[in-house]
């Protein structure tokens, strides 16, 4: 039995729910096996593309002994004929006993919960939150530096319509870090999402750079800007080179939730600080976690 209604936000969770998520991640990567999904369809409904979290997903769902069901092209969908989300999701929750839904508009999951008494996952609504990905970020963190707090932590790039540094800063909170948040003037992180939160706001990621334990790269977004020209100032605005570690902390580890564009040059895949595809990788035992205890 589920002890939350859904997971829309990294806020559905408490401190010790995310501590829980993390230990049984922690066990599926050291090959515990479980079939609580036996007998059980997932919806995974995809309106916007993705490859790490829908395969992930997926991949957690098979290996929990569960089926799913689902599209990854919202255009083969009734939608293009009108549809409502809402009715789509009231005839989903027919075929399948929980939903996981990724959708191009902030707020979409929210609206999917709201008429249906299925366990809704987001995997992420617009702009707003991506909560599953924290908690694989989180995981990282503890994984690398053996420990959730008294951290130096940067979140870099694309603050304002990144989803996932949203969720995560949302995350830290419940941690006693030093967060420093590094973006131009016009991607800083929406000051709805910083409440109750200490951090410091920087334009320099190289200045910080050597204090860092966890250095978090995002994105430019590009598809959420309404003007090209807008995006084309911004979409170099900061971009890691190997030649730029030479002075950081042996602990540092490099995250981003990808994919990544330029933001992170490719020669930084070979240096130790590099775990962006480990992340990535150690989303199946996360989603596993997550499954396992709500769905």
């Amino acid at each position: 039995m589920t002890n939350i209604k859904n997971l829309i936000r990294i806020e559905d969770l408490d401190k010790k729910q995310i501590l829980s998520i993390i230990k049984k991640a922690a066990d599926f990567k050291k090959s515990r096996k479980s079939n609580c999904l036996v007998n059980k369809i997932g919806a995974v409904l995809f309106f916007e593309p993705s490859t790490r979290t829908r395969l992930s997903f997926e991949a957690a769902i098979l290996k929990l002994g569960g089926k799913f069901i689902g599209f990854t092209d919202a255009s083969t969908t009734s939608q293009t004929k009108g549809e409502s989300l809402e009715d789509t999701i009231s005839i989903v929750e027919k075929y399948a006993d929980f939903i996981i839904i990724r959708h191009p508009e902030a707020g979409a999951a929210d609206r999917a919960a709201a008429v249906t008494k299925k366990f809704v996952i987001n995997a992420g609504d617009g702009a707003n939150e991506h909560p599953t990905q924290t908690l694989i970020d989180l995981f990282a963190i503890q994984e690398t530096q053996g420990k959730l707090d008294n951290l130096n932590i940067a979140i870099a790039g694309d603050l304002k319509y990144g989803r996932v540094p949203h969720s995560l800063v949302r995350a830290l909170k419940l941690f006693n870090n030093k967060i420093f948040l590094v973006s131009p003037d016009s991607l800083k992180m929406p000051k709805e999402y910083l409440g109750n939160i200490d951090y410091q706001e920087k334009k320099d990621l190289l200045k910080i750079l050597p204090q860092m334990d966890i250095l978090y790269m995002t994105r430019v977004q590009k598809e959420r800007f309404k003007n090209l020209s807008e995006y084309n100032k911004v979409k170099n605005s900061f971009i890691l080179k190997k030649e730029m570690l030479k002075k950081v902390k042996t602990n540092l580890k490099i995250l981003h939730a990808l994919p990544r564009i330029n933001e992170i040059e490719t020669d930084v895949d070979k240096t130790k600080h590099a775990y962006y595809f480990n992340q990535a990788a150690n989303g199946v035992y996360v989603r596993m976690a997550i499954l396992e205890k709500y769905a």
